[in-house]
């Protein structure tokens, strides 16, 4: 009580020293303290002149080698003195930005970029630490681009881009790519767009060249003219990303038959070895049989989606059940049931699973559980069956937390256990739950662990 705080008594210091004292203890602590000098030049060295992409790369590597000590390697537990120290870079790139001065944004930004990429080789990012400051570089120099530029910046930034590129200074990385994007958002005439073409062209890996033909197709559209970029298009179909733009834009322009043959396509395309592939064009069929309102198409493609729902973006259970005549909708899901019946893949069980409960058919929906019966799925299926099914819910419950007991050790495997004995008294069973647990202690009188969960229930 009356002592003040540590942040008043550093205020009340500050008024008493004088300046010249306060700029004498930064200059002798920055020679002692390697910390303090990286904090004080992060926060306050962008008020120097002399300013340039190696000025702040100077800074920031001495953060990161400090962090890294005698053994070269950035632990964990090291990353939150980077971020700390860092984070001005961040926050001052923003600054400029705001002020209008681009060159010092871009300094910043490409210092960060270069020497974070290169940190990945020595420091533990397990919390995307290091990635999140890449992520920072990159978003301001799109901002940057996305600004009018004086032609000193613009120039300035396109010729980083692509020197960058060339060197294979991020090569394996998104942003290596990345640096293309930014080159091609402030192209200004066709040599440029040539010189970033050029780079495309070098591209390899599967994700990598499909990533650079899109953006070779952007740069044909703003600089080529229609035939061109309509070959280039002919050519280049099977790149998902160019198919995706192109179905796109012949949907939102009312091209249906054009939309239906590139999705077509595509299916007989992917469908072998690219099923995620072969799904969203099937997604695309859904979506134009829904906007032509095909009633047979849309029900032969939500059928299909619903059997194959990976990554699904609609409800496609609810589509059939709003399409089907009313007259047929019974029919039309046992057609369904005896197609998936014989097949004992999890996802047509979880399918017939949620036929069962829409439709609230609870005598075919205890029959499954009793086909599939686990912990997971008797707690799973409870809140349905429970009304009607509360004696038999707890005979399997019952069944198999004995085995579960019986087969598991371990605290963590007995507070499971308890877990579902706690179920079954909520249920209703507290004899039999008492029963079990003294059947437990009574077969396991040594597993400690186990009598004292079971105290617990």
């Amino acid at each position: 009580p009356g002592t003040k705080s540590v942040s008043k008594q550093i205020k009340d210091v500050l008024k008493t020293i004088t300046p010249e004292e306060l700029a004498l203890f930064v200059e002798e602590t920055s020679k002692s303290d390697r910390r303090f000098r990286n904090l004080f030049l992060a926060s306050f060295g962008h008020l120097s002149d002399n300013q340039s992409k190696e000025f702040y790369q100077k800074q920031i590597h001495s953060i990161l080698k400090t962090a890294a000590g005698r053994d070269g390697f950035i632990d964990w537990s090291e990353m939150k003195y980077v971020v700390n120290t860092t984070e001005a870079f961040v926050i001052n790139a923003e600054k400029y930005f705001e002020q209008g001065n681009y060159k010092n944004a871009i300094y910043i930004s490409s210092a960060l970029l270069e020497e974070m990429t290169e940190a990945f080789q020595y420091g533990d990012d397990s919390n995307g630490d290091l990635g999140y400051f890449i992520d920072a570089a990159m978003e301001m120099l799109y901002k940057v681009a996305a600004v009018e530029l004086p032609k000193e910046i613009r120039e300035l930034l396109f010729k980083y881009c692509i020197e960058t590129f060339k060197k294979g200074e991020f090569s394996g990385w998104d942003w290596h790519l990345g640096m293309l994007q930014i080159a091609a958002d402030i192209a200004d005439d066709i040599n440029e767009a040539e010189m970033i073409i050029k780079c495309l062209d070098t591209a390899k890996g599967e994700y990598e060249l499909e990533q650079a033909q899109f953006l070779k197709l952007d740069l044909l559209r703003k600089f080529k003219d229609e035939k061109e970029v309509e070959k280039f298009i002919a050519q280049h179909i099977s790149n998902a990303s160019i198919r995706r733009a192109e179905i796109e834009k012949a949907f939102q322009n009312k091209n249906f038959d054009k939309a239906i043959a590139l999705s077509k396509n595509g299916i007989e395309i992917d469908e072998k070895d690219k099923l995620g592939l072969a799904n969203e064009w099937y997604e695309w069929l859904l979506k134009i049989a829904q906007a032509q309102n095909d009633i047979p198409k849309i029900i032969e493609y939500a059928r299909f989606r619903l059997f194959h729902d990976f990554r699904g973006t609609q409800d496609y259970y609810q589509i059939l059940k709003n399409t089907v005549d009313k007259k047929e909708w019974n029919a039309f899901l046992e057609g369904i049931i005896n197609e998936i019946t014989p097949k004992s893949y999890w996802k047509y069980t979880e399918l017939a699973r949620k036929i069962y409960i829409n439709e609230e058919w609870w005598d075919r929906l205890f029959l499954l559980l009793k086909e599939n019966v686990s912990l997971q799925n008797i707690e799973e299926n409870e809140k349905y069956l429970s009304k009607n099914y509360t004696p038999e819910l707890l005979e399997l419950y019952s069944e198999r937390i004995t085995n579960y007991v019986g087969k598991y050790m371990g605290r963590d495997h007995y507070q499971t256990a308890c877990r579902y004995l706690r179920r079954m008294k909520k249920l209703g069973a507290t004899g039999e739950v008492d029963l079990l647990i003294a059947t437990f202690r009574k077969e396991y009188p040594k597993r400690k662990a186990l009598l004292d969960e079971l105290n617990r229930v």
